[in-house]
């Protein structure tokens, strides 16, 4: 079985250094985050239909890795059906940033968020969510806007999952540590 895990939460809070240590460490695949490639490549300021475009971006790019993880589960097992439970193991996807962040961002910097990104977030969930906390020091970047409004950011994050009854854990500690608490919650998920 597929396992999707969220890695999700605030600026500057090591998501995609923790997407890529699970990845590593689970020998499977990462999604990485769409947003940073598409702003890099972005030859002015980003617009609020952009948030629009980064979703979209970053759910073709989880779409096309979860097919990769499957493909590659199935070849393993030697299967055709594309039941993969046969493998008896499960298969880890790990995504650098889901939708939250995109309705999050669009709601701080326009009071908004765009009808298709509200949809597919009621429609689009994971098995796991790992919210990362704002222990980690502030890393400045171009890309990066709220450094004052890490804990404001990190409490929307808390509470909608939350209301939304989302299975997550908050992952706390730097470096070697902030991943292997991640590593404990993931096992003791999925384990028996």
């Amino acid at each position: 079985m597929i396992r999707k895990i969220a890695i999700t939460g605030p600026e500057s809070t090591g998501k995609s250094q923790l997407a890529e240590q699970l990845a590593r460490h689970y020998h499977t695949h990462w999604v990485a985050e769409f947003a940073r490639e598409y702003l890099n490549l972005l030859e002015r300021p980003y617009e609020e239909n952009d948030i629009l475009v980064i979703a979209k971006g970053q759910m073709q790019r989880e779409a096309e890795a979860e097919a990769e993880v499957k493909r590659g589960a199935e070849a393993t097992a030697g299967i055709r059906s594309g039941e993969i439970q046969a493998t008896g193991q499960d298969q880890y996807l790990f995504c650098d940033t889901e939708l939250l962040v995109t309705k999050i961002w669009s709601e701080v910097k326009y009071g908004r968020c765009h009808p298709w990104i509200l949809q597919q977030l009621d429609l689009h969930s994971y098995d796991l969510y790992l919210l990362c906390y704002i222990d980690t020091p502030w890393e400045a970047d171009p890309q990066r806007e709220h450094p004052h409004m890490r804990e404001q950011l990190f409490n929307l994050y808390y509470d909608e999952m939350l209301e939304r009854g989302w299975n997550f854990r908050v992952v706390t500690g730097l470096g070697e540590e902030r991943l292997q608490n991640a590593i404990k919650f993931i096992d003791t998920c999925f384990s028996g």
